[in-house]
């Protein structure tokens, strides 16, 4: 039984990492971090796209950090793209945030080479990556500067993230802080996000929703016990919903921040269940 298990487990990662082309650049002679995964299955053609930006406080984590789902959305029928981007303290957060455009860019433009439809996107993230796709995928300047539109997306789907509204989540972590006696936090959101009022209004997703722009639907997945990512998954889930567009927002029980985005993939998960459920909707539009 041992030894049959260990091949069935060599030959799926055989077949899996046959289907991956890793660190492929997507600005030509450009830094280190300018390159992106790409996750086809076999005799993939003109299939729905995943466009998966990390996490890791927007200054750590990698396109590899992706678990389980580039297999989950294979299985799917999808083509899966992973990327990387800059990172703070070397660059700001609209560099940053304009990185990962430049790799949406790049892969609209490409992504038919490797079997995928770049007129069908679903855009999603985890932690510092969902606060990314929302972006994206509601400010419509950054994708625009990369000559792409909103008319590709068909999905977004931000994982636990916690900077949906800036000035709310400074606000809150700020007051308790203030109220318990305990110092400020260093380089903590307000620094993270430009240090102004301003910066921190524009880099908030919910500042840019708005009827009629075309943002496509929204599956918010959120930890059901974390206080601070279940109430901006309320605050942008709201903003959508009053704006009229299709949002679903899903409180995962028993689970954590990590936890949440690892086991995204796993058949008897109910956070995956919810997101195949979404999936599927937005694969019959």
């Amino acid at each position: 039984m041992k030894l049959i298990l260990l091949a069935t487990l060599a030959c799926a990662s055989t077949a899996f990492s046959q289907s991956v082309k890793s660190n492929i650049p997507y600005v030509e002679n450009g830094h280190a971090r300018y390159v992106l995964d790409i996750y086809s299955p076999p005799n993939a053609k003109n299939l729905p796209v995943v466009f998966w930006i990390h996490g890791g406080g927007w200054t750590q984590g990698d396109k590899t950090d992706v678990k389980l789902k580039p297999q989950w959305f294979m299985d799917k029928g999808f083509v899966v793209v992973s990327t990387n981007y800059r990172l703070l303290p070397e660059v700001d957060m609209g560099t940053l945030t304009r990185d990962v455009a430049k790799a949406f860019g790049w892969m609209e433009k490409h992504i038919a080479e490797y079997g995928g439809d770049p007129t069908r996107v679903l855009v999603g993230g985890h932690s510092a990556g969902a606060q990314l796709a929302a972006l994206l995928c509601i400010d419509d300047r950054y994708l625009k500067a990369e000559g792409a539109s909103f008319d590709c997306l068909i999905g977004c789907v931000p994982v636990d993230g916690d900077t949906y509204d800036v000035p709310a989540i400074i606000e809150t972590a700020e007051t308790r802080l203030r109220v318990h006696h305990l110092p400020p936090r260093v380089n903590g959101h307000r620094e993270k996000f430009g240090g102004t009022p301003e910066k921190h209004v524009d880099f908030s997703a919910v500042t840019h929703v708005a009827k009629g722009k075309g943002i496509p639907p929204f599956f918010i997945l959120h930890v059901a016990a974390h206080p601070d990512t279940s109430a901006q998954a309320a605050r942008l889930g709201n903003a959508l919903k009053e704006a009229g567009v299709p949002t679903t927002v899903f409180g995962a029980k028993d689970t954590s921040h990590v936890k949440l985005n690892d086991d995204l993939g796993l058949p008897d998960d109910p956070a995956t269940k919810a997101l195949d459920s979404f999936v599927s909707a937005v694969l019959k539009k």
